[in-house]
């Protein structure tokens, strides 16, 4: 096996492939990328068992063949040689030789037969439907920070996605939140089961697309599949029920009040300062005028009002600070709406004017 190729394009590469291998399997075959060069293309893999990588760079092959490569090692080498040419070469000892084309110096690394490699999981080609980049990318921002964190309700640790009557729907909730969000697609979407991503493979996905053109998406009993550009990724699905996200979606709320935005996150993100262990503000409401407050005992305590459309009874309503922070960090129209009924019952976050997502909140405990 012997090939050269670019070193930015190859590094770029394997700086996808490093974020996947888990750093618990040093030295072992899970720690290295797989390398195929033949037809002047280098094809590169990297899994963890769960999610999976696959991706095409074009080289030049003097002669075809196939490994695998500890990946750490093989990412701190070309970070630290010049830019400009590499050449790769695997002897016939096992050992894969670099050597920069600009300078005399040449490394080599342990290899461990490419047989051994796992398989990556794929999907048939007629299981693949388009999926706007921008739509997809979108719809994982307005609900990955809802993802639970909690292990032992391992269902809700990742994003809940189904085909709704023609419509892609996504939603994320840790039980005291929600963020769904709903796109008609440009292209049909065909009957899919409900699964449950992790968090991993959206991030990484959202990370590597560019937001122009489309996704091609699979989606079977186990695994999810995407493919765009000269890159393939795969993902493991989280087994179990995802609870019923309709249950907890208000019919209709009495009382509604519209701020803008800018001024809601800024105040707080002010009044946060004071709130580092709890997370806890209130929000006191009277006509056309909020009041946000924070209190931390060993710090002090900070308020401020913001001015908003309010036609209601005065309220003092307890949150979790980063709920509602979070959803208006995502929010694309320059003024909100939140909804209640009842100060200690769901809060629902809409943008205004009103778009496809929406943002559930449930309050805490007043003292």
């Amino acid at each position: 096996m012997k090939f050269a190729c670019d070193r930015d394009a190859l590094l770029k590469e394997i700086s996808v492939a490093s974020e996947i291998i888990s750093s618990r399997n040093t030295l072992s075959i899970l720690s290295n990328v797989f390398l195929d060069a033949r037809d002047n293309t280098v094809v590169l893999k990297a899994t963890d068992l769960k999610v999976g990588f696959e991706t095409r760079i074009p080289v030049e092959v003097s002669t075809p063949g196939r490994t695998t490569i500890f990946c750490d090692k093989l990412l701190g080498i070309l970070r630290t040689v010049p830019e400009g040419d590499v050449e790769f070469e695997l002897k016939d000892n096992g050992l894969f030789v670099i050597r920069p084309r600009t300078r005399k110096v040449d490394f080599r690394l342990k290899s461990i037969d490419a047989e051994k490699f796992p398989e990556v999981h794929v999907a048939p080609d007629d299981q693949y439907f388009e999926v706007s980049q921008r739509d997809f990318i979108d719809m994982v921002g307005q609900t990955i920070f809802a993802v639970s964190d909690d292990e032992t309700r391992y269902f809700m640790n990742g994003v809940y996605m189904e085909q709704d009557q023609g419509e892609l729907v996504m939603v994320a909730t840790d039980g005291r939140r929600l963020s769904f969000v709903k796109k008609v697609p440009g292209n049909p979407v065909p009957e899919i089961p409900g699964v449950i991503i992790p968090p991993k493979v959206l991030t990484l996905v959202r990370k590597l697309a560019s937001g122009e053109g489309s996704f091609q998406l699979a989606v079977t009993d186990k695994n999810i599949f995407v493919k765009f550009e000269n890159r393939k990724v795969s993902s493991a699905l989280i087994e179990g029920q995802f609870p019923n996200y309709r249950r907890v979606v208000p019919e209709s709320q009495q009382y509604e009040i519209t701020v803008a935005k800018e001024d809601l996150l800024d105040a707080l993100k002010r009044v946060s300062l004071l709130v580092e262990k709890s997370r806890r503000i209130y929000i006191n409401l009277s006509e056309n005028q909020m009041a946000i407050a924070g209190e931390e005992s060993d710090i002090g305590a900070a308020t401020e009002e913001v001015s908003c459309e309010y036609t209601g009874p005065e309220n003092r309503i307890a949150l979790n600070y980063l709920y509602l922070f979070e959803p208006l960090r995502v929010i694309d129209t320059d003024k909100v709406t939140l909804q209640y009924t009842e100060a200690n019952k769901a809060i629902t976050v809409y943008s205004s004017p009103r778009k496809e997502y929406f943002h559930i909140v449930m309050p805490m405990q007043l003292d």
